[in-house]
């Protein structure tokens, strides 16, 4: 049977022997340095980045070196119990004996005292606690070994399920190393201190933090650096010969800010999708063309993303986030989660990578977008080419006749005028050209620029509030035409104001400034 070749890793955890490998992205001095300190610690990133390929590396290297007896667990199964304590416990302990017996055998002893508590039916509030003082006295007294347990998707469990596992972590603590875990990492997407906590038993909020405060340290795990993607995509052109240009792994690079879920998604769909043909480069032009498919495709990892825009802390940011307004107020708690989850940056209040940056408005904008009758033949010139100012007087007209409506109903209330100009020309443009999009936090702008055939537009999109925005916007469009080498320039200021007429509000009237024309639409 031939070997099975190498490729881009899309679903679940990383396995060397069968994708392209980042390998040692955890630090692993500092977690030797936790586990002969006995501590018990955090690791927390995003979906889809990475931390279960680098723990179970992290494990089969513990292992190899003899000294401590490491496990990795996935407790995701016991998220259907919720808060049905006793029935979490069962569901714990049936995970805890299928996966002993697949990484020590049968004749590990915890085998055996699970099988007969699952016999027994019954399970008490203390059945992990009972357990692991076992199994940890056991592996001593037999091995000579201490263990270290890596508990993955920790925060799927649900109210008093989840409550009562990490009180009974916290209970055994005293009792390590002998009678319990030397060390324990909990990981999944959220630091624990930013748990809340619903308990049926106790009618009240329980804080993470509480539940579990004899947590060390929180650690996350970092995006890929260039130098990995690098080396990530290098690994395809040795088992291959198929070479990314220099200017394609720059590009990939960018467009994923090193987010580990896009690198190998977008090199995928290049290298087994797209260009199948070996002696043909991965070019610029080639990752431009699979980055629109994965946007256009949403697969479920950017699937997950998008649901969760809908949340109110979430929506709370981004809102304002895509609208460009001012920041700061935004309460630090909100602003964690949110970054917790990969949408924002770590560094900065904007959108993580211009990937996500694309896919946001879009499937904000999708629904209004379905509902937009409008003809691409209405705007096209008889060359081809895009006929700018009879798009934006359909979108005037359009705007007018329905702004008033569709805003209303439309849970991002800052961001609405500019989701819903997306999504007119989102209708538009999938025709044949591209949209870009920059937004962050406090710019008080959005910034579009739309590639159509040998044009290049910028719209300049603003809230319009005073004077001075007009004379701003135009300094930042003639700035933004500038950096994109556009050949038009449109500066669209939208007027919030309800008291004002729509014969007030609405205008088209050109400008010149530092020698370039600029269309200014009042809206």
């Amino acid at each position: 049977m031939p070997e099975m070749k190498k490729f881009f890793s899309i679903a679940g955890a990383v396995r060397p022997e069968d994708h392209y490998f980042i390998p040692h992205r955890l630090d692993e001095s500092r977690l030797l340095d936790f586990i002969e300190k006995k501590h018990y610690f955090i690791l927390h990133a995003p979906r889809q980045s990475g931390k279960t390929t680098a723990v179970l590396e992290w494990v089969r290297a513990l292992n190899q070196q003899g000294k401590y007896k490491a496990f990795y667990i996935n407790v995701e199964a016991a998220q259907a119990a919720r808060g049905r304590v006793e029935e979490g416990m069962r569901t714990l302990l049936h995970c805890f004996r299928s996966d002993i017996m697949l990484c020590f055998g049968l004749e590990d002893p915890a085998v055996a005292y699970l099988t007969q508590e699952i016999d027994k039916g019954a399970f008490s509030g203390n059945a992990l606690y009972d357990f692991l003082q076992f199994w940890s006295q056991k592996t001593f007294d037999a091995e000579h070994k201490h263990i270290v347990l890596f508990i993955d998707e920790i925060d799927s469990l649900v109210g008093d399920t989840l409550i009562s596992v990490l009180r009974q972590l916290r209970a055994g603590y005293v009792h390590r190393p002998g009678a319990f875990p030397q060390s324990v990492c909990l990981f999944g997407v959220r630091d624990v201190r930013d748990y809340r906590i619903w308990s049926d038993k106790e009618q009240a909020t329980i804080l993470g933090g509480s539940a579990f405060n004899i947590k060390a340290e929180s650690l996350t795990l970092e995006d890929f650096s260039f130098a990995q993607v690098k080396d990530l995509y290098l690994q395809h052109t040795e088992a291959t010969g198929q070479i990314f240009t220099e200017e394609a792994v720059q590009y990939a690079f960018e467009q994923t800010a090193g987010q580990p879920w896009l690198v190998n998604a977008l090199a995928y769909q290049a290298c087994f999708r797209d260009m199948k043909d070996r002696s043909q480069p991965i070019t610029l032009e080639v990752l431009e063309r699979a980055r629109e498919s994965l946007i256009k495709r949403c697969d479920t990892h950017l699937d997950v993303l998008i649901d969760r825009l809908q949340e109110a802390r979430v929506r709370n940011i981004i809102d304002r986030l895509l609208s460009g307004e001012e920041g700061g107020g935004f309460p630090p708690d909100d602003l964690l989660y949110v970054r917790d989850l990969g949408l924002i940056s770590r560094q900065s209040i904007r959108v993580a990578n211009p990937i996500y940056q694309e896919i946001i408005p879009r499937a904000l904008a999708q629904t209004r977008q379905e509902e937009i009758l409008q003809d691409l033949t209405w705007y096209q010139k008889t060359d081809g080419l895009l006929d700018m100012n009879k798009l934006l007087e359909g979108f005037t007209t359009f705007y007018r006749e329905h702004s008033d409506i569709w805003l209303e109903r439309f849970a991002y209330k800052e961001a609405g005028p500019h989701i819903l100009l997306l999504a007119f020309l989102q209708r538009i443009i999938n025709g044949g050209g591209r949209i870009h999009r920059e937004y962050a936090l406090g710019r008080k702008r959005v910034d579009l620029r739309i590639d159509w055939k040998t044009q290049c537009f910028v719209l300049e999109l603003k809230i319009y509030r005073k004077k001075t925005d007009l004379v701003k916007g135009l300094e930042q469009t003639v700035e933004y035409m500038d950096s994109s080498k556009a050949t038009e320039g449109h500066l669209i200021l939208f007027d919030r104001d309800r008291k004002k007429s729509w014969n007030k509000k609405i205008y088209h009237r050109i400008e010149t400034v530092q020698g370039k024309t600029i269309h200014v639409w009042g809206l």
